[in-house]
């Protein structure tokens, strides 16, 4: 019999106490929550659920729906015109029958006017490069063209090229160039070196 007592005793599950109890209902809270926190970003984020910012989208105004509504009749078109219809087109910058800003502007042309048409394609576009870059990117006794410039990462387009003053120079260089600022030739002659304009 006691030996009985003694198998039962060992059977039997250790009591459990009031800190294992909570430390396991903490344990399943936050695996719970972690759950419903997945869940809740699985709905929020996805393709499925993209939408504009609230406040950015306005509905849509609906027209002609009585001389009550506010735009009912006709609509916000006015009385008759061109721009009454269906179908109507306005021409790209027209401003109300106005004098439009293309023939309000001064009509002074020229590559050099500072003060012609700023929508006209008058003036004309060079490329500079500065008497730094040549210092750094060329030996001395080098010979400067726009290929050589382009292979040095210099001057890639294809507009003119100009040499600008911007810098020292201190190596003879042969400087084949579209044109020069007065300062720049000054310096690149001081140094022992030529500049040579080509033709655009």
């Amino acid at each position: 019999m006691a030996e009985k007592a003694a198998k039962g005793k060992a059977a039997a599950p250790a009591k459990e106490t009031k800190s294992d109890a909570a430390g396991r209902s903490k344990a399943g809270a936050a695996a719970a929550a972690a759950k419903d926190g997945a869940t809740e970003r699985s709905r929020e984020i996805g393709l499925h659920s993209l939408k504009p910012k609230p406040g950015s989208r306005r509905p849509r105004r609906r027209v002609g729906r009585g001389e009550g509504s506010g735009l009912g009749k006709t609509s916000g078109r006015g009385h008759k015109g061109a721009g009454s219809r269906s179908g109507a087109k306005r021409k790209a910058g027209y401003e109300g029958g106005q004098n439009p800003i293309h023939m309000r502007m001064r009509k002074l042309r020229g590559p050099h006017m500072k003060k012609s048409m700023p929508f006209e394609n008058f003036r004309t576009k060079t490329q500079p490069v500065n008497l730094a870059d040549l210092e750094q990117r060329f030996e001395a006794g080098a010979e400067v063209t726009p290929e050589a410039l382009k292979e040095k990462g210099l001057a890639k387009r294809s507009d003119p090229v100009k040499v600008l003053a911007r810098g020292e120079i201190s190596k003879k260089l042969a400087v084949h160039a579209h044109a020069f600022s007065a300062a720049a030739r000054e310096k690149i002659e001081a140094a022992g070196g030529s500049c040579h304009t080509l033709e655009p």
